[in-house]
């Protein structure tokens, strides 16, 4: 383990990590709310402790292994996650505790969108703006950012590509090189984000609340900047708009690419793969139960109210963003439960959603009906494709310990706060809310999580970095094997 080298890296990445505090710095001084002192002390202490990490091993340029990588995502992760946490400690407004600074800025960069701050349209912009760009920049992973850079740098960065994005199969680039792969995903992103922001002000938001939830939207996050949520603006444009990015941000970005990336447009591409009609039939089905169900229950005065409802929140809570335009807990108790269970499937593989992925589900799916067929003919060799291409048993086999360990994980968690004194009901959609990286819950987390206690919250800070890393990236650090030489 080359534990110089990964030091060098964690305080490099940190150094550039505080120069993020400088723009909600700027915006403080732009609207004059004299939010700007606690960024920029921010600022000077993660100059200082990442310079310090850095400058005694700026020398040690080892090449990175594997596990190296694993180890740099986590430390940064956690990290960076408790850097984030400084302006909340020195902000006077909101006045948060330790564990709610902590909790809002993981809840942040893990995309997860669950808060414990109330009265957000009472805060300074600065605070506001900075919620927002946190969840951004963790959208798409601080790490493959840093990816792009790195390799300037002399080294390396496939490792680090591996452990941070999401999906079982990793080993795919869509350009030769590693780097470029990087500075693709983050072009796609930043086309992405301009785009919704663009749609958001001509749709009648401010020029701030556009682009803040256009950050949150092409994340996935579910941050707003208004108590309300998306229901702020009580405008069904702006809720269709935000359907429809929430929905391309939650396909393959990879998809993204091979139709646009190469300067000729082939939406072709999108229907061919497998995990993209999955989705979209996932998405079809849940939003006709739920249309039909506010219809039936006559939950709203029009067809209409109840189609734009229906269609928002199942996009929102499915795709693990956490918008809400309604309080959908007041729903039929069964469409909430329905919605939160969705959360666990979440968006495609090499997207920004949250949840198991959409293609671990596809293939479990054909798992069961491949044992299914061997019932019936015990001695029949039955391969599982996807597409027209048969899968490796090892990718399977992966597939299956995820499921394994994400369902340890979640009862583990649950039983964690039902100790604390949580309620059942409470404790299952909270860990289900940070598991998944979605945000609201049920019960007394339905709005936030201000009333949770704060043992509860390090124990949902957790949840949130095994959902965001996906478990196993979490979880390998504790086997005797990794530490092994």
């Amino acid at each position: 383990m080359q534990f110089r080298s990964i030091t060098r890296i964690v305080g490099l990445l940190l150094a550039l990590f505080s120069v993020t505090m400088l723009i909600p710095a700027l915006v403080a001084l732009i609207y004059r709310d004299g939010a700007g002192f606690p960024f920029m002390v921010t600022f000077f202490l993660l100059l200082a402790g990442g310079s310090s990490l850095w400058f005694p091993n700026r020398y040690q340029k080892h090449e990175l292994k594997a596990r190296d990588g694993f180890l740099i995502v986590v430390l940064f992760w956690g990290v960076i996650g408790s850097a984030g946490a400084v302006p909340f400690l020195l902000s006077k407004n909101p006045d948060l505790s330790v564990a709610d600074s902590f909790f809002e800025s993981f809840s942040a960069l893990t995309t997860t969108g669950a808060t414990v701050i109330v009265g957000l349209d009472h805060l300074p912009k600065a605070i506001l703006f900075y919620r927002q760009l946190l969840q951004w920049f963790g959208g798409m992973g601080i790490i493959v950012l840093a990816v792009a850079i790195l390799p300037v740098l002399g080294i390396g960065g496939m490792q680090l590509y591996r452990a941070e994005t999401p999906g079982p199969v990793k080993d795919s680039k869509m350009t030769p090189r590693i780097a470029e792969t990087a500075k693709t995903l983050w072009y796609i992103y930043l086309a992405l984000t301009i785009a919704c922001a663009l749609a958001f002000w001509l749709a009648g938001m401010s020029g701030f609340d556009a682009i803040s939830h256009s950050f949150s939207t092409i994340a996935i996050g579910g941050f707003s900047t208004h108590d309300a949520s998306i229901g702020y603006f009580n405008s069904p444009t702006i809720n269709i708009i935000t359907v429809c990015f929430l929905l391309i941000s939650a396909c393959n970005f990879s998809l993204h690419f091979a139709a646009f990336g190469n300067g000729n447009i082939n939406l072709k591409t999108y229907w061919r793969d497998p995990e993209f009609r999955a989705f979209f039939v996932v998405q079809f089905i849940l939003f006709a139960i739920c249309f039909g169900m506010l219809l039936k229950h006559h939950s709203y005065d029009s067809a209409f109210d109840a189609f734009d409802q229906a269609l928002f929140q199942t996009v929102s809570i499915s795709t693990t963003a956490g918008f809400t335009t309604t309080g959908f807990s007041d729903w039929p108790l069964f469409l909430p439960v329905l919605l939160l269970f969705s959360s666990f499937i979440g968006g495609c593989a090499g997207s920004t959603g949250g949840g198991m992925k959409v293609i671990r589900m596809l293939l479990l799916s054909l798992q069961g009906v491949r044992e299914l067929k061997r019932l019936v003919h015990p001695r029949a060799v039955y391969t599982i494709k996807l597409g027209h291409k048969a899968l490796p048993q090892r990718v399977v086999d992966a597939v299956w310990g995820f499921f394994s360990a994400y369902a340890l994980v979640f009862v583990v968690c649950m039983l964690a706060l039902i100790a604390t004194g949580i309620d059942e009901l409470t404790a299952f959609s909270a860990v289900a809310a940070t598991l998944n990286n979605l945000g609201p819950g049920l019960g007394e987390v339905a709005v936030h999580f201000g009333q949770v206690n704060d043992s509860a919250k390090w124990i949902l800070i957790i949840a949130m970095l095994f959902g965001r890393l996906e478990v196993f990236t979490l979880l390998v650090l504790f086997t005797p094997t990794f530490w092994r030489n």
